[in-house]
């Protein structure tokens, strides 16, 4: 909505000698800054955070006066009489304003304190927001006569609750990364770090894409520059990489930089939903005949939190290529940029600024390098990601980790990432895209991730396009999208292991991961996997779900009907005794919409029991006409009637052929059985007859010894008469 305002005439100002530079960083190439920035800003302090800031009715010589009294944490930010359709003023654009309006250093504690000792903080991540900031700060802001909205340092924590399972916030920079395959980046690459200085672990992420100029690198730590909703062929809204800025203005007085909410946070809500503090190297050719930059930003909440902050500040460090060797880009003086490469060493990972610049040395011409660091940790003190339980895996603790689940995955290797994705990144990240680009690698702690299709998991397959239905109040961008729904069994069904769901993707990116909607009150529905894209829904803010809407739910309703219709039809198959009725009309390998199905829900005559489901078609009243014979719906009603009796015919001859497998299974059984009592038999006889040869020969061989024994008896006693 268009809003013409009038701008407000401010009486001139002559600065002070000591003044201090506000450095435009919008992307616009118009020129009439002096429409939008020529407000003068006025600070005054307030004596609580909570305090109200009241109407200033005093002259302009008062608030000139006013204006000397400057206190500590100046954000300027022009509102343009335009409204946020104007364009943005240029980038070289200076303005004076009176000396010393912001310290952001002056809260700064001794260099003693650790930069992962957080004083007075909390290292789990469901608690971290309780804090209070610093009494006092200036609410007494404004521009052109407008007042503006302050970002406290808990909107970070605040806004990163919204990633509820920590595995989604890994999603989110594993999108920015994969988006840079336009700018030619061929990997991705997770892994964790040791800390030298504080001895605990950290998370790295970079990839070797275009990078990020000074100008996108502020972008990136700032709160809603987002330009993917209107790219082709991105999978964020957050964009990491680029984007057009609206109306901010960053006024820098020891180079660091106020951000303002607009949209688009998704670098921020993930980074600070896996650590409290992250720093972003990252190193951009030159192009169009500009020099290679590289850039260093530290979004800390320790740092934030321990110095008591009222607002969101960024110190920065940036770099320029000449000939071979990298120079400082100095926005304001030397003493500025010394103050933000303490601040850094400080309340970062490293020591010193030689170790920032080794950093650089890890990537080649170009990229991006982000190290999260100070991880949370769960009530027990241990790290909420898991690095010991798999060296090439990071896992999560706590209620997602089913040691059952781990144990029948390995049991049941095709139902694995069902029983695994949730504590398992790598389980995660193989079925996280619909595709992959090729020759571009997902590293995960040394060891590439194995794209998977769950399609692979299938059996049984059918395929059922099937096409949204949209209201007349609903906009829509292209009125031919549709779906294309595989649906099957899980190779391990036969086991009857509850695997069930549906892989929701959304431009090639994994929303829904095996989303349960039919929840049966017995078995039903046991083993029945699907797949299917669906662009034509709109993800929620964090992607992990979709927004509540008409289409979605006669999606949901849908698909819900086609799980019902499919298991009813194929659950015999996988040793599920069949249904009572079986569906009339089938869905599978035909288009289905809503228009269909008018009630826009399942079938009515859906019906559930614990030990005996059927599902019956609707099919039309008995009706006779008016001279009392049946009519066209009682044909109809006894074709349907027919129909049903086949069916039913269809599934005893079923039943019955069953049957007789298994008799046929048991004869073959028996006859086995006889055979081996038959064998056995037989070698019994014939040990039995070699066992009577050998007792006859023994027989035999003892009469022979007796007769030679009376023989010698004879022959002595014959002798011994003479």
């Amino acid at each position: 909505m268009d809003t013409d305002v009038k701008p407000e005439t401010i009486p001139p100002y002559i600065p002070r000698d000591d003044t201090v530079t506000l450095i435009d960083l919008c992307s616009s190439d118009e020129s009439d800054v002096e429409e939008h920035v020529s407000e003068r800003r006025r600070y005054n302090s307030v004596n609580s955070v909570g305090a109200k800031r009241g109407r200033d009715t005093s002259s302009a010589l008062d608030r000139e006066n006013v204006k000397r009294g400057t206190v500590e944490n100046e954000l300027a930010v022009v509102l343009p009489p335009g409204g946020f359709d104007q364009p943005v003023p240029p980038v070289n654009m200076t303005h004076t304003f009176p000396a010393d309006p912001c310290n952001a250093f002056s809260q700064m504690p001794a260099a003693g304190v650790s930069s992962s000792g957080r004083v007075g903080s909390c290292k789990q991540f469901w608690k971290a927001g309780d804090y209070e900031g610093a009494p006092g700060g200036n609410w007494d802001l404004s521009s052109g006569g407008f007042d503006h909205v302050r970002v406290h340092p808990k909107f970070l924590h605040s806004n990163a609750t919204s990633h509820k399972w920590a595995l989604g916030a890994f999603a989110e920079l594993l999108d920015n990364a994969l988006d840079e395959v336009a700018s030619g980046a061929t990997y991705v690459n997770v892994d964790m770090l040791e800390n030298k200085k504080e001895g605990n672990r950290m998370l790295l992420i970079e990839d070797n894409g275009g990078g990020m100029d000074p100008e996108k690198m502020r972008q990136c730590m700032s709160l809603g520059y987002s330009a993917k909703s209107k790219l082709a062929n991105t999978i964020g809204q957050c964009n990491l990489f680029s984007a057009n800025p609206l109306i901010i203005c960053f006024l820098r007085k020891r180079c660091l930089i106020y951000l303002l909410l607009l949209d688009g946070n998704g670098f921020k809500t993930s980074t600070m939903r896996l650590g409290a503090d992250v720093i972003v190297f990252s190193r951009c050719p030159g192009k169009n005949g500009k020099s290679s930059t590289q850039s260093i930003g530290l979004l800390s909440y320790t740092f934030l939190r321990s110095t008591g902050k009222e607002d969101i500040v960024v110190p920065m460090l940036d770099y320029e290529k000449r000939d071979t060797e990298w120079s400082k880009i100095v926005r304001s003086s030397l003493s500025d940029w010394d103050k933000n490469v303490r601040t850094i060493i400080q309340w970062s990972p490293f020591s010193s600024e030689e170790d920032l610049l080794r950093q650089f040395g890890l990537m080649k011409n170009c990229g991006t390098r982000i190290i999260i660091y100070n991880l949370w940790e769960d009530d027990h003190g241990l790290l909420e990601l898991d690095f010991d339980a798999d060296p090439h895996d990071i896992q999560l603790r706590g209620v997602n980790r089913d040691e059952k689940n781990i144990k029948m995955a390995a049991q049941f290797p095709n139902s694995r990432h069902f029983l695994t994705f949730k504590h398992s990144l790598r389980s995660y990240v193989s079925i996280l895209y619909l595709r992959i680009p090729p020759a571009f690698r997902i590293i995960l702690r040394g060891k590439d991730v194995e794209h998977h299709n769950v399609v692979n998991d299938m059996m049984q397959t059918e395929q059922i396009t099937y096409r949204p239905q949209y209201g007349a109040d609903t906009y829509v961008k292209d009125s031919n999208m549709s779906a294309v729904v595989v649906l099957g069994f899980v190779k391990d069904a036969k086991h009857h292991v509850d695997v069930q769901g549906f892989n929701v993707y959304h431009k090639n990116r994994l929303i829904k991961p095996f989303w349960r909607i039919w929840n049966a009150a017995g078995s039903d529905g046991r083993g029945v996997i699907g797949v299917l894209e669906a662009n034509f829904v709109e993800p929620a803010h964090d992607k992990q779900g979709f927004e509540r809407t008409t289409v979605l739910s006669r999606l949901e309703t849908r698909l819900v009907q086609m799980q019902k219709i499919y298991w009813s039809t194929n659950c015999h198959k996988i040793g599920y005794a069949p249904r009572r009725y079986k569906p009339v009309n089938g869905y599978s390998h035909r288009d289905t919409s809503p228009e269909n199905d008018p009630e826009g829900s399942a079938p009515s005559g859906i019906k559930t029991r614990a030990s005996d489901k059927f599902y019956s078609g609707s099919y039309p009243s008995y009706h006779r006409g008016d001279n009392g014979v049946p009519g066209k719906d009682s044909s109809l009603y006894l074709q349907e009637e027919l129909r049903r009796e086949k069916e039913r015919s269809k599934a005893l001859e079923d039943e019955v052929n069953i049957a007789r497998e298994k008799i046929e299974e048991m004869s073959k059984e028996q006859e086995n059985l006889i055979e081996i009592f038959t064998e056995e038999r037989d070698r019994r006889d014939g040990e039995e007859e070699n066992l009577r040869k050998k007792l006859e020969e023994a027989s035999n061989t003892i009469e022979e010894l007796l007769n030679k024994i009376r023989k010698l008896e004879d022959s002595k006693g014959s002798s011994w008469r003479r």
